[in-house]
């Protein structure tokens, strides 16, 4: 858990389009040294969508030293290793929306609670008064 060291941030998730159409999504990736290795943002993405390139916006050269895979306990993720002499890359796919999965409402749970135990210890420890904390009023 991110918070309170640093702040948690929750990726936009993407409503499943029911008419068939499909989200295309761009993804920018920094690579360290030549290489990312993780899951893509989003869920559902048809394999055969995906292109790699070193700029926005099917710029730049294509990268085709990359590959995708499916993790079995999550069959709805997909999971990429890209391999290019640049810092960053463009990912380019398409997806039907998202799949909300216990974990993402797992993760939101833990950041609430652990800004409510933040601010409980603020209040032990003293007022929090418009923008202001004074200590043992």
């Amino acid at each position: 858990m991110a918070y309170p060291t640093t702040i948690d941030h929750f990726p936009e998730k993407l409503n499943k389009k029911t008419d068939g159409t499909v989200y295309v999504v761009e993804e920018k990736i920094l690579l360290t040294k030549g290489v990312y290795d993780g899951l893509l943002a989003h869920d559902n993405i048809a394999v055969p969508t995906i292109r790699v390139f070193t700029g926005s916006r099917f710029t730049g050269d294509e990268v085709s030293n990359f590959v995708v895979s499916i993790p079995d306990d999550a069959p709805w993720q997909r999971h990429i290793k890209v391999f290019a002499s640049v810092p960053e890359v463009y990912v380019t796919y398409e997806t039907p929306g998202d799949t909300v999965e216990a974990d993402d409402v797992n993760f939101l749970q833990q950041a609430i609670t652990a800004t409510q135990t933040e601010i409980e210890r603020y209040k032990a420890d003293g007022l929090i008064d418009g923008g202001t904390f004074k200590k043992g009023v």
